[in-house]
């Protein structure tokens, strides 16, 4: 067997040589591998497919005439039929400070999401928030629908609502989840919540 020395290059597409290699070729004389060949065994056959009766077929799916052996637990195994999970702790209601009255609720959504408010944050209709013409951003305000005891918490980050009797413009999600959406607005009580 002989060692030969040789160069390869690679030709990116643009047709530019892009990287060599010195690669290292053994030369076998083709009677070596000729007789290799001849020496090696013969790749194995498919065994033939038994043929087998509708008897010995049944046979193979017959019932058990002794029942299995019971499935032995080792003694610090989890029994995972009578296992339940713990549950993950409700995060406490937020603390009522003041009570901010009533009034009619609207709520804004698709035509204004993405676009800045008063704060600077960009309008997301999925979040918790809403505007309030006086409040602080960032106060956390508790909506709470009477017609169908359903509540929400938001955070103040814009300002409105500037339609003459509207005292908070929710995001859509809020108004989804105080159920009303199809109205459009819905009188509302309002309640400053602790952070």
């Amino acid at each position: 067997m002989r060692i030969m020395r040789g160069v390869g290059k690679r030709v990116c597409a643009s047709g530019v040589g892009v990287a060599t290699a010195t690669l290292l070729f053994a030369s076998v004389p083709s009677s070596t591998l000729a007789q290799q060949d001849s020496a090696s065994p013969a790749p194995p056959q498919p065994p033939q497919a038994a043929s087998l009766s509708a008897a010995s077929f049944g046979a193979q799916f017959a019932p058990y005439n002794t029942a299995p052996s019971p499935i032995t637990v080792s003694p610090g195994a989890v029994d995972l039929t009578s296992f339940e999970p713990p549950a993950e702790p409700k995060p406490p209601e937020p603390r009522s400070i003041r009570n901010l009255g009533s009034g009619i609720a609207s709520y804004y959504g698709r035509r204004f999401n993405g676009r800045l408010t008063a704060n600077g944050e960009r309008f997301n209709m999925r979040a918790m928030t809403a505007a309030h013409k006086t409040l602080p951003f960032g106060s956390m305000v508790r909506v709470t629908n009477p017609r169908n005891g359903r509540a929400v918490t938001v955070r103040i980050n814009d300002r409105g609502p500037f339609v003459k009797g509207r005292v908070i413009d929710l995001s859509r999600a809020a108004a989804e989840r105080i159920g009303m959406i199809s109205r459009g607005h819905a009188r509302v009580n309002l309640e400053l919540v602790a952070r």
